[in-house]
């Protein structure tokens, strides 16, 4: 854990002089994040560069539960995308559903009692077309049962930065906006789908009034897979 903090600390100061002066970020609200104790930053996601540019502003390390296919991938280039992974902040889970679901809570409750920061994207994958998407209640879960403080995040400009698939990035300025916390500490039974459901959709309702995206009662992985179907139709 130690060289793991060691390795993201000096990541980001290796990149925030360069980083800072190519994109030249635009921030709001920053002062809503708690420097200290356990903290669930909840953010829309529209590229890959999302998890670069906010860690990059935020005063404390983010922890972001990212796919253990991330770390597997074999080769040389496999090593490097490990070590990557790890500078950055990731911890890898495996998200592919039912249990593996529930061993991602218990990883991210395990982060949240150490007092860290964890760094979620409640659609679950990125917005395939710009508009918000139903979240997972994952994010409940952990808001109730850790107590810890939701600060929901609007990311900008981060897809024409770096469109999916684009492995080098535009230069344009980006932008994002902190919104106030949201408690959820004994808010209620954290196995009640109703409550869970409750829970996180109020905070993407916040992440869409501080975003302005179009919201879309639809997961993303399904919008997803219906517009591939619809490619290979044509």
């Amino acid at each position: 854990m130690q060289g793991e903090n060691v390795a993201y600390a000096l990541l980001k100061a290796f990149l925030s002089p360069i980083l800072m002066g190519l994109f030249r970020p635009k921030v709001k609200g920053l002062r809503n994040v708690p420097h200290l104790g356990p903290l669930i930053i909840a953010s829309n996601h529209l590229s890959f560069s999302d998890s670069i540019f906010m860690p990059l502003v935020v005063p404390r390390k983010v922890t972001f539960l990212a796919k253990s296919e991330y770390f597997t991938s074999p080769g040389l280039k496999g090593f490097i995308k490990k070590i990557t992974f790890i500078a950055l902040g990731q911890v890898p889970v495996d998200r592919s559903g039912g249990r593996a679901s529930e061993a991602a809570i218990i990883t991210g409750l395990r982060v949240l009692e150490r007092g860290d920061c964890i760094g979620i994207y409640p659609e679950g994958t990125r917005s395939p077309d710009g508009r918000l998407y139903k979240g997972r209640t994952g994010i409940a879960r952990l808001a109730i049962e850790s107590g810890a403080p939701v600060i929901p995040v609007a990311m900008f400009n981060t897809a024409e930065i770096q469109p999916t698939g684009q492995v080098v990035p535009k230069v344009r300025r980006v932008e994002m906006i902190f919104g106030e916390p949201l408690y959820f500490e004994n808010y209620g039974d954290p196995t009640d789908q109703k409550v869970l459901r409750e829970v996180t959709d109020r905070i993407m309702n916040t992440i869409q009034a501080l975003s302005g995206q179009e919201y879309v009662e639809m997961y993303a992985t399904k919008r997803k897979t219906e517009m591939s179907d619809e490619v290979e139709e044509d």
